[in-house]
């Protein structure tokens, strides 16, 4: 038996995991194309149909399901063989991090100074983006690390895990100082800059409006809780922050704490690939304890 071409099977093997072979091709840097046509290549080398369309999919046969198995073992490997490589002989430690543009970037930075050495051999490379683009970064290896505002469905993201960091519980600020006897009411008589609904937060904060029986007057949703800020010092509104930066906006942002609220906290989950846990950084900030941080 002749010896397999093994860039035909790793082409294969990330349409599958792509799901289309326009999107392999994107990432692979090449023309659909050629893709196709070294499928077409190892289909032959097998003697068997690989791919199969199912509506605008592109899903495995009985007999691609058995290759992309083992190819998902083979170059699950040699990405470990990498990633320990380059851990081991950098001169700094390259720790790739994503992070759901939504968090308190304050809160996101004490997590990470968790995954710094002693020696502070480190060189981190920070990616903002949404959560379910930064999943596909980590499901691709493009990151090492991710930290977000919800877990990782591991029904819908195979090999992917999260572990939950903490949670901070969360406070309307206001550019007029409110006496709390005022609130819920007085949301309604200001400009609300709120949370973009694609993040947690901002779910969480429509849904308690309808509990609330409250139609907020919104002026703008932003996906970058740190733009929320920087907008408010120019506007006469209202927003949701941590309830732990009350005294820090007050001096900076010169806005007031109206109400801390005991139903609403943003949280903080790392997610990783189950052969990143071997990442130092990935593991120290696993294993630390954030008790202080999330109060």
């Amino acid at each position: 038996m002749s010896h397999l071409n093994y860039n035909h099977l790793y082409y294969f093997w990330m349409v599958c995991k792509q799901g289309s072979v326009t999107k392999a091709a994107d990432a692979l840097f090449l023309a659909p194309q050629t893709v196709t046509g070294q499928i077409r290549a190892l289909e032959d080398r097998l003697k068997g149909k690989l791919t199969k369309r199912v509506g605008r999919q592109i899903e495995p046969t009985e007999l691609g399901q058995m290759v992309f198995k083992y190819a998902d073992k083979m170059f699950d490997l040699s990405y470990q063989m990498l990633d320990r490589i380059n851990y081991t002989q950098r001169d700094n430690q390259l720790f790739e991090v994503g992070v759901a543009d939504a968090l308190s970037k304050r809160l996101v930075s004490q997590v990470l100074l968790e995954g710094m050495p002693e020696d502070q051999r480190i060189h981190f490379s920070c990616f903002e983006s949404t959560h379910e683009m930064l999943l596909e970064q980590l499901s691709q290896h493009k990151l090492d690390m991710i930290l977000s505002d919800c877990p990782v469905d591991s029904t819908q993201s195979p090999g992917l895990y999260s572990k939950k960091l903490g949670e901070s519980g969360m406070s309307f600020f206001c550019s007029d100082r409110l006496d709390e006897s005022e609130f819920p009411a007085c949301i309604e008589n200001y400009k609300l800059l709120v949370p973009s609904k694609r993040s947690a937060m901002g779910r969480k904060l429509h849904q308690w409006f309808d509990q609330q029986g409250i139609t907020p007057n919104i002026l703008g949703e932003f996906d970058d809780s740190a733009l929320i800020k920087a907008f408010s010092a120019y506007q006469k509104s209202m927003f949701i922050a941590p309830s732990i930066y009350a005294k820090e906006l007050k001096e900076t942002c010169n806005v007031y704490e109206v109400k801390r609220m005991n139903d609403i906290s943003e949280e903080y989950f790392v997610i990783f690939a189950e052969r990143m846990i071997m990442h130092p950084s990935v593991t120290r900030i696993c294993e630390a304890d954030f008790s202080s941080l999330f109060v």
